[in-house]
């Protein structure tokens, strides 16, 4: 039950392969997932990962074993499965995201791409793998093949609404997100698709698969100012984070991006709620707030954020982690709906990215930085009593605000680190808060 419970993440499974999750584990995790939803019908598609073939194929073999009618569509990206396992009881993305080899592991979704984390099933999947008393299904589950990127394609490009040409240079990192760029690319519109390491491979030679790794962004940042590009996108390995730099190379940071899609989506949607996680810099609220919606923060993670844009019924979310969230798509994932707003954006104000962003820097980040912690909920517990006249949330970890700066802290749901976020109407407030708040935490 330990090494079960290392690889049971808060939202997904991830180890490292064959040591953590193997064949075995897999077909029985395939199992579980069939008893826990219930489900007569999946979807299992799968990154480029080496073990992800027959990892994917001993999901599939457990999942069928428990009755249950498969549809395989090979590799894909993860907003491609819960794309087009939305009408499924359960889909499936074999995949570590970013991570490097030997890891591996699964994103689950139950009906309508709705995520499966840990308050809601995951870890009922856990306790059935480590119980393992199934009983096979009177019937063998049927297996049949699907290729649905190039519809899915299709239903994202119904949102792109340009006109004039737009070039726009993609990051794939080698990882499962290229694929999609590279069908969207075959399209005849007036975007112009730069490809840079659209193709997938597992040893990610160019770079790590993480665009918040912003020296992972050189190569993007030199192609866009080497071609005259109108933008740049990053993606990580499986496809549903993204991070975007202007015409001018500057990174743009994601919460950022929020605040830029906020007020299009509130164009088409007037009053409704826009989401945004606990280390979004204040600006994302002030602008959802400036053209008439409803700021509602929210936990970090996308199984906690998809979970209230359903109670919200909100039609739009992002996370600093380059998560961006659509209704339209099914509250899942979609860097291609995401650029293309920006683009319709861009297009509608007739200006570029890095003027369009300008007015929304008015705050100082100091980005988050990590810190090994070894004793968590004490070091959270002296930091609540020193900042006591601050504003208080503990909606995830302890966020504290003042006037004219505020700070996030929580843990880490895999290590013994503490996760800090600061932001500061000056830099050298900003300076200042960082290091005093670097000391108390690391000082313990």
């Amino acid at each position: 039950m330990s090494d079960l419970q290392g690889i049971f993440k808060a939202y997904d499974i991830r180890g490292a392969y064959p040591d953590a999750i193997d064949e075995e584990l897999t077909r029985q995790i395939g199992r579980a997932i069939a008893v826990h939803l219930a489900a007569r019908t999946a979807l299992v598609g799968h990154d480029m990962r080496r073990s992800s073939p027959s990892l994917a194929a001993a999901l599939i073999d457990g999942l069928r074993t428990e009755g249950v009618d498969v549809t395989f569509i090979g590799q894909a990206s993860s907003p491609l499965v819960y794309s087009a396992g939305r009408d499924y009881d359960a889909a499936v993305a074999v995949t570590a995201s970013h991570n490097p080899l030997p890891d591996n592991g699964m994103k689950i979704c139950a009906r309508d791409a709705a995520p499966i984390g840990s308050d809601n099933g995951l870890w009922t999947i856990r306790d059935l793998v480590a119980a393992g008393r199934f009983s096979p299904a009177p019937r063998r589950g049927e297996l049949r093949t699907l290729e649905p990127r190039s519809a899915f394609v299709d239903q994202s490009l119904a949102f792109l609404r340009i006109e004039r040409p737009f070039r726009v240079v993609v990051d794939g990192a080698n990882g499962m997100g290229g694929p999609d760029y590279l069908e969207l690319a075959r399209r005849q519109t007036p975007l112009e698709i730069l490809p840079l390491y659209l193709d997938p491979d597992d040893n990610f030679p160019h770079h790590e698969p993480n665009p918040l790794v912003f020296e992972n962004l050189r190569d993007l940042q030199a192609e866009v100012r080497r071609t005259g590009a109108d933008l740049g996108v990053a993606l990580d390995g499986d496809g549903d984070r993204c991070l975007m730099v202007d015409e001018q190379g500057d990174i743009v940071p994601a919460d950022l991006t929020t605040a830029l899609i906020a007020p299009e989506v509130l164009a088409e949607h007037p009053g409704t709620p826009i989401l945004f996680d606990v280390r979004s810099s204040r600006v994302v609220a002030e602008e959802i707030l400036a053209a008439g919606g409803r700021p509602v923060e929210c936990r970090v993670g996308h199984a906690f954020i998809k979970k209230v844009l359903r109670e919200e019924q909100a039609h739009f979310g992002g996370e600093l982690s380059g998560h961006f969230y659509f209704r339209e798509a099914s509250c899942a994932e979609n860097t291609l709906l995401a650029l293309f707003r920006l683009l319709n954006l861009l297009e509608r104000r007739k200006c570029t990215l890095s003027e369009a962003v300008a007015p929304l820097r008015r705050y100082h980040s100091s980005g988050e930085i990590n810190s090994r912690v070894e004793q968590i909920q004490p070091c959270l517990q002296a930091l609540e009593e020193r900042y006591h006249d601050g504003t208080i949330s503990t909606l995830d970890g302890l966020k504290v605000s003042y006037p004219t700066w505020w700070f996030n802290v929580r843990p880490s749901n895999t290590e013994p680190l503490l996760r800090l976020v600061v932001e500061a109407s000056s830099a050298t407030e900003l300076e200042a808060r960082t290091a005093e708040l670097l000391a108390l935490i690391r000082g313990r």
